[in-house]
């Protein structure tokens, strides 16, 4: 079963031992029953392996902590790894949810094909929206949904770079409330991008090397596929701790918003 996490516990408790996030979910889904309104869920998903001294809970604790201002808005938020039974995603779980976010890097050819095919079908026949980021690119239910090889032809550069970040479409509801910033340091990949043309190119990007060059890539695109919303979102080296930086909560926010319909 996925832990859930909420608002107040984030701020009794703060982060929490691998394995997730635990609230008492009561009282919002007694509100939200009184009210005639059916709870929406958020699973987030990663596979255990960004380092514990950047991410002491992993990446989708980090990621599920900065979507907490969406627990009060009638949302389940909750974690899944690929450590769990059914590899976080039993059928009840998938099933019930609006939205998946999705962070993988080492363990790719491990997700179970499976799986893979019942996410696919959920994206593609019932409509449930699909946020990829960082390294998720080469995960294998993006390539599965883009249908497309989904390789950063550019390159893949961990040298601390800065990037800074460009709002293209702000009247797009995932750039909601957002400026353009600037992710400290990250790992650079670079155009071009093995996906379909985006429907929308919500944020480009311009690397500042150490050396002084710029080197630019998108950031962050949209496709409809099927039923489905699909977002990437490229910022998220598990090295750095970016999931944690108030502009990529709030990008994370609105990107859930969105790819729930």
């Amino acid at each position: 079963m996925n832990d859930r996490i909420g608002r107040r516990e984030l701020i009794e408790r703060g982060l929490v031992a691998a394995g997730g996030l635990v609230v008492a979910g009561g009282a919002l889904a007694q509100t939200n029953t009184l009210r005639g309104r059916r709870t929406r869920r958020v699973v987030v998903w990663s596979e255990g392996t960004a380092p514990k001294n950047v991410y002491p809970s992993d990446i989708n604790s980090a990621i599920a902590e900065g979507l907490s201002p969406l627990s009060s808005q009638g949302w389940d938020v909750s974690t899944a790894s690929i450590w769990q039974p059914d590899q976080g995603l039993p059928e009840d779980v998938l099933d019930g949810a609006d939205v998946l976010i999705w962070w993988g890097h080492q363990r790719h050819g491990d997700v179970k094909d499976e799986l893979v095919s019942r996410i696919v079908k959920r994206v593609k026949d019932d409509g449930m929206g699909f946020i990829a980021t960082h390294s998720a690119h080469y995960s294998k239910p993006l390539k599965s949904i883009l249908g497309t090889p989904c390789g950063w032809q550019g390159g893949y550069i961990e040298d601390g770079s800065r990037v800074d970040l460009i709002v293209k479409a702000p009247r797009h509801p995932i750039a909601r409330g957002v400026k353009d910033f600037t992710v400290p340091h990250t790992e650079r990949y670079g155009d071009p991008f093995e996906v379909p043309k985006p429907e929308t190119l919500i944020f480009d990007g311009t690397y500042t090397l150490p050396n002084g060059t710029k080197q630019n890539a998108q950031q962050g695109m949209t496709w409809t596929v099927g039923k489905g919303r699909v977002f990437y979102f490229q910022p998220g080296h598990e090295t750095y701790p970016i999931y944690f930086q108030s502009e990529i909560q709030r990008v994370f926010q609105n990107g859930v918003r969105w790819a729930a319909r």
